[in-house]
């Protein structure tokens, strides 16, 4: 039987500015992603029907996810059916190891990996500047996932410009037992700042002068002192446990810890992989913390593992 296999990364945000809401519901962004190396697997293959099946440990939150159309992976293969005109039937199988609502963009991985799955099971040819541009139908972070490596995003994030990085860098990725949905945590953001009447501040151009020097040098230190994010005090309100665990860990060793994404998992930078191995053991002794995960960026971004095709393409 055909089936294509593809790996695809988690991933975490170095700073992450956002902006007022404009009139699509989306809030304006300006943030850092790198890819890191906790991966999903995305196999497909030809059925009579679209079906999704998903496979992973309790801890990260796998059992939660919906295998029907409201799957972000089955709606990457309704997208591109759609664009290329075929029924969607294929049979999805995803292992899950990004933690569910985790902010570290394992749904948006999944789609960006079945777009690519499919692109080549269906022998469809499409080109990366297609694919892009449905992924950035599906969701803000999905054309990330396509590329990897670290990269700015602007409008929503799927505006893409990609950024030297020497690397590596060492990361231990804590969970916790109680996911945070993207929508919620925005829509805290949102009345929090109007209950506190703030200003919305402009945005930054892009990232700091400091962060892109210390991605070229891999300097870790450097790095830490530049990362960021504003939607940190808003995770922290809906999930007070988190700043105690930031503050732990930093406590640990970690040069800087912050929240992935919109949370809750936390991403700890530190100095070098023995670092992170002795963070990684301290951390899973926290009360709260399901799973502690060693990890390095950048990364780059999908991986084809099997396919029928002879000659596949980059991506």
């Amino acid at each position: 039987m055909n089936a294509v296999t593809v790996r695809v990364p988690a991933k975490v945000n170095l700073q992450f500015a956002v902006g007022a809401r404009g009139a699509d519901g989306f809030h304006d962004l300006v943030t850092v992603f790198q890819a890191v190396s906790l991966y999903d697997e995305v196999s497909v293959t030809p059925a009579d029907m679209l079906q999704v099946s998903v496979t992973g440990d309790s801890r990260i939150g796998a059992p939660a996810v919906p295998c029907d159309p409201t799957n972000l992976a089955a709606r990457a293969a309704i997208a591109l059916a759609a664009y290329t005109g075929r029924a969607p039937t294929v049979s999805i199988r995803i292992r899950k190891h990004i933690p569910v609502a985790g902010g570290m963009a394992g749904g948006s991985a999944d789609a960006a990996a079945t777009l690519v799955a499919c692109d080549l099971l269906w022998e469809t040819g499409c080109s990366r500047a297609e694919l892009s541009a449905i992924a950035a139908d599906l969701g803000s972070d999905v054309p990330f996932m396509l590329h990897g490596g670290t990269a700015v995003g602007r409008g929503r994030g799927h505006l893409l410009e990609p950024m030297v990085s020497s690397g590596p860098f060492h990361w231990v990725i804590a969970g916790t037992n109680r996911g945070l949905l993207t929508v919620d945590v925005y829509g805290a953001h949102s009345r929090f700042r109007a209950a506190a009447r703030g200003r919305v501040a402009a945005l930054p151009d892009g990232p700091t002068d400091g962060l892109r020097d210390a991605l070229v040098t891999g300097d870790p230190k450097a790095l830490a002192a530049e990362m960021y994010t504003d939607l940190q005090a808003t995770a922290l309100r809906l999930r007070p446990q988190l700043g105690r665990l930031l503050d732990f860990g930093v406590e640990q060793g970690a040069l800087r810890g912050l929240i992935s994404g919109t949370g809750p998992s936390c991403a700890f930078l530190v100095a070098s992989a023995d670092e992170a191995r002795r963070l990684q053991g301290r951390l899973e002794t926290f009360e709260g913390c399901t799973r502690a995960l060693t990890v390095y960026g950048p990364v780059g971004g999908i991986e084809v593992v099997a396919s029928p095709v002879k000659e596949v393409c980059q991506r």
